[in-house]
């Protein structure tokens, strides 16, 4: 009994490590991509059409969207567009790392608006096709929405925007996506 109890520990705390380890905060992000000679590919997930509405940093190296938005196709469950992955995903990535001389081994760090419908699961899926160091923004660049009070549903805590790192509402069009 006590070598399962020991097993299931120590599976939790595989679990736990591994969990951590994709994550990256805004503040470690943007650390990392200010270094000289950085070893790291930071890219917005994001769709362009959302970006320009909710704003860009400069501190990514480039955008190439995880989903796209279908504007063809209406979903009426969720009363919005339909979403689909970007086919092209993984071969724009290893061109991003081509251009810039790296390797699959290098550090990816994706970041979406909230981290959680396209950051981390770009970063489980680049791992899952040969990129074994994908990591994900936590909280995106927004942050989650504000669940409860006067200002709920706002996206006013935490995220690259809400942590005073560098960020506008211009893009920068030599790092957007154009398919």
């Amino acid at each position: 009994m006590k070598r399962l109890i020991f097993a299931s520990f120590l599976s939790l705390l595989a679990f736990t490590a591994h969990a951590v380890d994709i994550a990256v905060t805004p503040q470690e992000a943007y650390r990392q991509t200010q270094q000289v000679e950085a070893k790291v590919l930071f890219v917005d997930v994001r769709d362009p059409v959302e970006i320009m509405f909710v704003g860009f940093t400069d501190a990514v190296d480039v955008n190439v969207p995880y989903l796209l938005v279908d504007r063809t196709v209406w979903d009426d469950a969720r009363g919005s567009y339909q979403v689909k992955q970007n086919s092209g995903f993984l071969a724009e990535i290893q061109a991003e790392l081509d251009k810039r001389g790296l390797s699959a081994d290098t550090e990816i760090i994706t970041m979406c608006r909230s981290g959680s419908e396209r950051g981390k699961p770009s970063a489980e899926f680049l791992r899952a096709n040969g990129f074994p160091n994908a990591r994900y923004v936590i909280d995106g660049f927004q942050g989650p929405s504000i669940k409860e009070g006067a200002q709920a549903g706002l996206r006013l805590q935490s995220g690259w925007q809400n942590s005073g790192l560098p960020w506008g509402s211009k893009m920068n069009p030599e790092k957007m996506y154009r398919p």
